[in-house]
């Protein structure tokens, strides 16, 4: 691969490729999830979140935490990145246990260099315009002990998203802005008033820091789990795979926005506009970005309506006719059929915990 002028020379990106992408079920499994599957555009998830880590970061610089389970799959997806820089999950713990581990690895092989972290499941339709705001934001990331968190000016009350409340006025500079504080994801009423005060952001779960500076504040505000994070990325080769299992599943089971985040005093907001983004969190999240009208939306599959409108069809081979049926969801597999009203498409991952409840583990 040819290295490209605006390519940095020591960027190394993390991508998280382990989550399981549940709201996708049926198509998302525990062994092809929603980051392993194509949903939009070309590849699946994860090859497109490679694809633009090649534009700022070399591939022996690119680092995936992913699970045990999902590894082998993530392999074959992951064309020129280093086997070694794959790691498997012996269990799930969040985002803080794996960025720290992956930020550990990365300290010992490339030293304190510039990093980025990158969810392995989102959509970003204008890669050119993230290959600006990366570089942009490594330039922020020089200034001792800075954090960036990437945030999407929001264009919706969306209340499936967090958002990051930002101090200065986005209006009145430019570059990035202090941040002060996270919100969960919050009610229609509370969104509304959020897009409208103008100073809050999308937290897309997109990061910039050095990686002693998310180190640092690992062990300062979760000391415990970093402590066994540098026991792991300690051991010798021959021996990590071990010493992973044997660590790893004692770290805390929080995300870094919990762990760090909300308590460091260096964070800023970058704000990322431009990008195209969309988290793809549910079925209604595609069928927003496939509808351009809000009219039905056949992905595959023949859709045949009478009385019919704004449904979203996956039915590869089927004829599916809807006859008095609105705002819907059907997406089939060879050993399921989801039905469900696009309201309740975050639903999709309640329905995943009662198939686990019952046992029924040929369905996940």
């Amino acid at each position: 691969m040819v290295k490209s002028k605006s390519q940095t020379e020591d960027f190394a990106a993390l991508i998280l490729a382990g989550g399981r992408g549940s709201r996708f079920w049926p198509r998302s499994r525990r062994r092809t999830p929603k980051q392993l599957l194509n949903i939009l555009g070309e590849g699946s998830m994860l090859q497109q979140t490679l694809t633009r880590a090649r534009l700022v970061s070399r591939p022996e610089n690119i680092w995936i935490i992913t699970s045990a389970e999902q590894r082998a799959q993530v392999i074959a997806q992951a064309g020129d990145v280093p086997t070694a820089q794959i790691i498997g999950e012996p269990v799930g713990r969040n985002t803080a246990p794996a960025i720290g581990l992956g930020a550990e690895l990365i300290l010992r092989a490339r030293g304190d260099v510039p990093m980025g972290v990158f969810p392995s499941d989102h959509l970003v339709r204008h890669p050119g315009k993230f290959q600006t705001l990366i570089e942009a934001g490594i330039g922020e990331i020089q200034r001792p002990g800075r954090m960036l968190a990437l945030g999407i000016p929001p264009t919706r009350p969306e209340t499936g998203y967090g958002y990051i409340e930002v101090i200065e006025d986005p209006h009145a500079r430019r570059g990035a802005l202090r941040v002060k504080r996270f919100i969960e994801k919050p009610g229609e009423a509370v969104a509304r008033r959020l897009v409208q005060a103008g100073n809050y952001y999308w937290n897309a779960g997109m990061f910039l820091w050095r990686a002693a500076t998310i180190l640092e504040a690992l062990a300062e505000y979760l000391p415990g789990t970093s402590e066994r994070l540098r026991r792991i990325a300690d051991a010798p080769r021959s021996k990590f795979s071990s010493a992973l299992t044997r660590w790893y599943a004692g770290c805390a089971d929080i995300s870094i926005d919990y762990a760090v985040l909300e308590k460091a005093p260096s964070l800023y907001c970058l704000p990322a506009s431009g990008l195209g983004w969309n988290d793809l969190g549910s079925w209604e999240a595609v069928f927003q970005e496939l509808s351009q009208d809000g009219g039905s939306v056949k992905q595959a599959g023949e859709l045949l309506e009478i009385g019919a409108s704004g449904n979203f069809v996956f039915a590869p081979g089927k004829t599916v006719a809807l006859v008095g049926v609105k705002d819907h969801i059907v997406v089939e597999t060879p050993d399921a059929l989801l039905i469900v009203p696009r309201s309740e498409a975050q639903s999709v991952k309640s329905l995943v915990e009662e198939l686990e409840k019952e046992g029924k583990t040929n369905l996940l």
